[in-house]
């Protein structure tokens, strides 16, 4: 199973981004799916996770409002769109895949190499 992330990059305070996530290998389709953040010196922390089905979404306090998870069990891909970025939100973004359900205590079984979200003041 891998997991490709990309779309990240350097972005202005109050800017927007949009992170996708491309799996292969697997069957996308009975995952939960989520994305994950790591800052240096810093523990991985929960974002945002999506159930398999796509009717469920679960987010951290910090991104509540402002991130949106969603996905495409067509192009078997998952995706979170960043809005109103701020500094405390640069960080390395990982996405991850679980058979089961995801969520901060239920980490991925399968993680992707993550893409780097830098946010200026």
């Amino acid at each position: 199973v891998q997991l490709q992330a990309s779309g990240g990059g350097l972005v202005q305070a109050g800017d927007s981004l949009r992170l996708s996530c491309v799996t292969s290998g697997g069957t996308f389709i009975n995952w939960d799916m989520g994305w994950f953040r790591q800052a240096p010196g810093k523990e991985r922390q929960f974002v945002a996770s999506i159930t398999y089905t796509g009717l469920r979404t679960f987010y951290a306090d910090s991104v509540k409002g402002r991130f949106t998870i969603s996905r495409d069990n067509a192009k078997d891909t998952v995706a979170l769109q960043m809005n109103f970025l701020k500094p405390d939100d640069t960080a390395r973004y990982y996405c991850g895949a679980k058979s089961a359900r995801l969520g901060p205590e239920a980490k991925p079984d399968y993680w992707g190499q993550g893409t780097q979200v830098t946010v200026s003041s």
